[in-house]
């Protein structure tokens, strides 16, 4: 069944916030620490030529705060007033984007929509809400130690993108979070000091993560609904709850984007081509070899083709971790596959990255061909079942018209 929900103009935020394309980056930032927000419309005569964003700017931490923002303007999808939430939803994850522009029929820049706005409308609608969290998340990627420096975050800077980073004390209690908004905000801070550090000198790369890191940490347990998991999200205003233990043990994160990606991997009707499944690949962000991304295309491709075989594949999500080893190609990769007869989970450690690739998206296929096999014994046992009983009632039948010659009765 087809998950409903409001379309664009229901859910936006009309007159949002913009600036010119000559103001400068130390202005874009005050905005964002200003307003609480991440993403701002960049306007040109009036005219709307792109957006600006936290990560965008976090990426280019050399430039001096006297950029003008039009240097790192970025390109949105343009959503219409009348795009449905599931439509909204795939653009933004497919670009990566935390919000886009609404614009009306003459491009004129209308409201802006963003993932907390759908995710807000998320509980009210169809079937996503009353799956489990456990169902959704995704390993934090990475656990930060209180003690580690800045400097450690922006080579993480992929990861930060995507959700915060649980933050752990020596004993590996989880104490906070750290994400990119607050990497951003120390970067840019004209003092070097966190939230807790006193006036110094040196570089803001060498402050602690635990005096900027926000505390404590929104959990949710295992065995929490999606639903409330986004109510949560908006009552506390964040963007991904962590998933812990009754102990406390953190074991994954919620994100608005895994929400987002629920909805869209609800099955739609008519829709049983290949082509038309979604696919998310995560922790690839940035990365300088075109045939990379390629080649997992192609593997991706190949084994879609084969659960097509055994179910009708909806939405394939694949995150990849790349391991601090030695050796370049470790990765932990970890994929999510929904699918019209339910959803499966894989993931495979491995010095060859292409290789766990691989190997996760072979478990993919051979969870799906036994749960077929099992489908197919069922309806099997279920026909003989049936075959037996109408066999036991003709014999009934028979045997009372029997008595009935006799004169038995």
């Amino acid at each position: 069944m087809p998950v409903e929900g409001p379309n664009a103009r229901e859910l936006m935020t009309p007159k949002p916030i913009t600036l010119s394309t000559d103001a400068q980056l130390s202005r874009a930032l005050g905005v964002m620490r200003e307003h609480s927000i991440h993403e701002i419309p960049v306007l040109r005569n009036n005219r709307l030529a792109g957006m600006v964003t936290f990560e965008s700017i976090a990426r280019r931490v050399n430039l001096p705060l006297t950029t003008k923002v039009e240097h790192i303007v970025i390109l949105p999808p343009l959503i219409s007033p009348n795009t449905t939430y599931s439509e909204v939803a795939e653009q933004l994850l497919a670009t990566g984007l935390r919000a886009a522009p609404v614009v009306g029929k003459k491009g004129e820049l209308l409201g802006i929509i963003s993932r907390t706005d759908l995710v807000r409308a998320f509980p009210d609608l169809l079937e996503a809400p009353d799956h489990l969290v456990e169902e959704v998340s995704s390993a934090p990627g990475l656990l930060v130690r209180e003690n580690a420096t800045c400097g450690s975050l922006v080579h993480q800077i992929r990861l930060l993108e995507e959700h915060p980073l649980p933050v752990v004390d020596r004993k590996g209690k989880l104490v906070g979070a750290v994400g990119v908004e607050d990497l951003a905000r120390v970067l840019w801070h004209p003092v070097a000091g966190g939230k807790k550090d006193a006036p110094r000198g040196g570089s803001a790369l060498d402050i602690e993560v635990g005096s900027i890191m926000n505390s404590p940490a929104i959990v949710v347990v295992h065995g929490t609904k999606t639903g409330a998991a986004a109510r949560l999200m908006t009552r506390a205003k964040v963007s991904s709850v962590f998933v812990v233990e009754a102990d406390g043990t953190p074991t994954g994160v919620v994100s608005q984007a895994d929400l987002l990606g629920l909805v869209i991997g609800t099955p739609m009707e008519g829709s049983h081509s290949v082509e038309d499944v979604y696919v998310q690949i995560h922790g690839l962000r940035g990365s300088g070899d075109p045939s990379t991304l390629t080649e997992i295309d192609r593997l991706v491709a190949k084994a879609l083709r084969h659960i097509a075989r055994n179910s009708r594949p909806v939405l394939l999500s694949i995150h990849i971790t790349p391991q601090g080893t030695h050796r370049a190609g470790d990765a932990t990769v970890q994929a999510r596959l929904h699918t019209d007869n339910g959803m499966f989970h894989a993931s495979e450690t491995g010095w060859n990255f292409f290789a766990a690739v691989q190997q996760t998206l072979d478990d993919l296929v051979a969870q799906t061909r036994r749960e077929r096999d099992d489908r197919r014994s069922t309806r099997r046992q279920n026909r003989k079942g049936l075959a037996d009983a109408d066999e036991t009632a003709a014999d009934g039948e028979l045997e009372a018209k029997l008595r009935a010659v006799r004169g038995d009765d």
